[in-house]
């Protein structure tokens, strides 16, 4: 393709910190193919590890853009086309030479939409059973502060929301029948969850819907679920992360356990499908799992186990990097260990798999094959297959030994770590994380009441 296409200038998104080996090799490809091209990187997880990134390329990787791409790449191929000497003073642009300004916002969300028109293979793109999907945005940013995520330090704490009628019109030009909502968490602010339906039942708009929210927002805002409901939500993500109090106030989410359990059970109220995400810890032990096994499967929501993680751009890298066993970026995927782990690894894998093989199997009984043969057989009349590929690669993809090899492979690029452990204050350490300015009150598009909701669930000193 770039021998046909010949390109000067090639921008790699970098949304997931596995994926960083492979940018820096193709880089390094391209860069021997067209010498005279600018390759960038840019993306979420790029934006915490920019100066590595330059490092790994050793001169193929021209720059990396930080922060929101949307208004600092426009600015930084004009530098490129114009004036190379000004691309150090691009918003969020690193380079060998140094850092230019922090990046930008998006000043308004509405004046920017997709190219889905673009994309090649669009019908590979799908989430479980919504096969083929799309994704859409209705907000961008998370108020809270959870200790493990990298949105909030992403985005400084902010909050926008898009305007309703622009999704509307977004959505109606999307021709797959199946739609991810991606915002971080769906329907925050209750009263642009209901213009958002409103304006969706006023157009007549048919889709199913996928959406990830906490539980406590749920509960907050029922009534606005039971209307996205009617319209087609089909399935609810929910970040539990973890079946006891001392778990949760580990990963600082401020909400009860037993809200919780009822925030389960108001889901299964609405009649659709519900999962769930629980964060296994290094130090689990058998007991432990068996624990988990029980409680997940005494519950009828699909529920899938991450490995806890510490990313740059979380706190729990700031106080976990110096205890890793790993700096392999391909392993940081939350689905292998890069922490030492209470037991030996290669039995911490195996309780781990057993676990996830004791869930996957409880949704394949007599009772519910009827409905997944249904699904099933509605994605094959429409040509689809990604679903049912998904499901018999599973024993492929997941099992000991591969697992194992992961580790095993040679390592050519490895994730810097800071040269001595994290001691400053909290308030320090959030503030360093920080990719796009922190704006306080004024940052975050919700009204005061739910200012408050979110000050009294959270559990950070972030401000």
């Amino acid at each position: 393709m770039i021998a046909e296409w010949q390109p000067n200038f090639i921008a790699f998104s970098c949304n997931y910190l596995a994926n960083v080996p492979e940018i820096v090799d193709l880089a390094k490809a391209t860069k021997v193919a067209l010498p005279r091209c600018f390759i960038c990187v840019g993306g979420h997880s790029a934006s915490f590890i920019a100066n590595a990134i330059i490092e790994h390329g050793e001169g193929a990787i021209d720059c990396v853009l930080k922060g929101e791409g949307e208004p600092g790449i426009v600015k930084l191929l004009e530098a490129v086309a114009g004036d190379p000497g000004a691309i150090a003073k691009v918003p969020g642009a690193v380079t060998a030479d140094g850092e230019g300004p922090r990046p930008g916002f998006v000043e308004r969300l509405e004046e920017i939409r997709p190219a889905r028109d673009l994309l090649r293979n669009r019908r590979k793109y799908f989430i479980g059973v919504l096969d083929p999907c799309a994704s859409i945005e209705f907000s961008r940013g998370c108020p809270w502060d959870c200790s493990f995520c990298s949105a909030w330090t992403f985005y400084g704490r902010s909050y926008r929301l898009l305007n309703p009628e622009c999704v509307v019109e977004d959505l109606a030009s999307i021709a797959e029948p199946g739609i991810f909502i991606v915002d971080d968490v769906a329907f925050i602010q209750e009263r642009h969850g209901f213009q958002i339906g409103e304006a969706i039942a006023r157009k007549g708009l048919r889709k199913r819907f996928y959406l990830e929210t906490r539980g406590d927002v749920l509960l907050r805002n029922k009534e606005v679920f039971k209307l996205w409901k009617k319209l087609g939500l089909a399935q609810i993500f929910l970040g539990i992360e973890a079946i006891d109090e001392d778990g949760l106030r580990k990963f600082r989410k401020r909400i009860p356990l037993g809200r919780n359990f009822e925030a389960l059970e108001f889901a299964r109220s609405l009649e659709i499908g519900v999962a769930i995400n629980i964060i296994a810890e290094p130090d689990w032990d058998e007991e432990r799992f068996r624990v988990v096994r029980d409680w997940c499967l005494d519950v009828p929501e699909v529920v899938n186990l991450s490995i806890n993680t510490p990313y740059p751009g979380t706190e729990t890298w700031l106080t976990g990097q110096h205890r890793l066993n790993t700096r392999d970026y391909r392993l940081f995927d939350i689905q292998h260990a890069v922490l030492p782990t209470k037991l030996p690894i290669a039995a911490f894998y195996r309780e781990l798999l057993h676990t996830q093989r004791v869930l996957y199997r409880k949704h394949m009984t007599w009772w519910t094959v009827p409905t997944l043969a249904r699904e099933l057989a509605g994605n094959l009349v429409r040509g689809q297959t990604n679903f049912m590929r998904g499901i018999m690669n599973y024993n492929k993809v997941y099992n000991v030994e591969k697992m194992l090899a992961d580790h095993a492979r040679p390592v050519h690029y490895e994730l810097p770590v800071s040269l001595r452990p994290e001691t400053d204050a909290p308030t320090a350490r959030a503030a360093q994380l920080y990719i796009h300015a922190h704006r306080g009150r004024r940052g975050r598009s919700i009204d005061d009441d739910t200012e408050r909701f979110v000050d009294a669930t959270r559990m950070g000193v972030s401000g």
